[in-house]
């Protein structure tokens, strides 16, 4: 049983003057986001997808009057406008259910539509300042190796993957997250909607699966040393430093492990498939502990987080 968010007296510093919103509250990074904010003394607008994770949501802040509870689809406009409300920020994910076999470029469509309502509400909210925009490294990393115009040194943030190698070999996870990306920075851009963009490893979160869509062409990813993860409480000290510090831009590429041995890649598998790790391609399992060469970049994230001081992050299984 999650366990209450408890009330926070606000201490007279500029964040606890702050209301912001987190859409997907719901979920893994968003309801971790939430309890982090509350501690930080931010007053938070929760955002939710469905009724179900709402009822939730409201169990477990009791007498907390530093939380609102909205029911937000993310394809309805007018719900989008009603929980930026008098917000300054908003930090933005959307995470389908990964259960589901339908991980498809439909879904691209849906998240494109989503992202594009949400750019245009907070560009229709006056008092919105700043916008974490939460995207993945799949929107960075895959790319033809036919191609000859991108750099052959590492991947870092100026990376973008290239949509028809997605849509090619139905790598659906990078074809949304890139083209959803794209949508948003296009229309905060053209709209005047100051926003930083988190392209985030693989989260290992408890209830991650080795259905997760992120992980077709795992394979590949080891081979070309991209395979990154994330803690949770790395992801959400990432989108609080993010945020609160007004030196930063553009997009960061947020991981704090690279899979690239054979040892990395049995540990992960026995996370994901804790009964059987066969199915693991021999490549990730067989022969020495040889260590693939890490070609993507996070030094402009380590540099702004230098001096974050982060706190407590509530743990999904707590």
């Amino acid at each position: 049983m999650a366990p209450a968010l408890e009330a926070v007296e606000f201490d007279g510093s500029s964040s606890s003057l702050k209301r912001v919103c987190v859409m997907d509250a719901g979920g893994c990074l968003g309801s971790s986001l939430v309890y982090s904010l509350l501690q930080r003394g931010y007053f938070v607008h929760a955002a939710v997808q469905s009724r179900v994770e709402m009822e939730s949501m409201e169990r477990r802040i009791v007498d907390n009057k530093n939380v609102r509870v909205f029911h937000t689809d993310p394809m309805d406009y007018q719900s989008i406008v009603e929980a930026l409300e008098g917000c300054f920020g908003l930090f933005y994910s959307f995470e389908p259910q990964f259960d589901q076999p339908s991980y498809d470029e439909l879904m691209a469509e849906m998240e494109v539509r989503a992202a594009h309502n949400v750019l245009e509400a907070c560009a229709q909210t006056d008092t919105i300042d700043k916008v974490v925009f939460t995207s993945s490294a799949t929107a960075v990393f895959w790319r033809d190796p036919s191609d000859s115009t991108p750099s052959l040194g590492d991947f870092d943030e100026r990376n973008w993957s290239n949509v028809n190698f997605c849509k090619k070999f139905k790598l659906w996870h990078g074809l949304s997250k890139t083209l959803t990306e794209k949508t948003a920075w296009a229309l905060a851009m053209d709209r005047g909607v100051s926003m930083v963009s988190i392209n985030a490893g693989l989260l290992l979160s408890p209830d991650l699966t080795v259905t997760h869509p992120y992980l077709k062409g795992a394979a590949e990813m080891y081979k070309d040393g991209v395979f990154v993860t994330v803690d949770l409480k790395f992801l959400v000290d990432s989108h609080i430093c993010i945020y609160e510090d007004s030196s930063a831009y553009g997009r960061y590429l947020c991981f704090n492990h690279v899979i690239n041995s054979n040892e990395d890649a049995v540990n992960l598998a026995q996370i994901l498939l804790p009964a059987d790790i066969s199915s693991l391609p021999p490549s990730m399992m067989v022969g020495e502990n040889k260590m693939m060469p890490q070609r993507i970049s996070n030094k402009k994230l380590n540099k702004l987080m230098a001096n974050f001081e982060g706190g407590a992050t509530l743990s999904a299984t707590e």
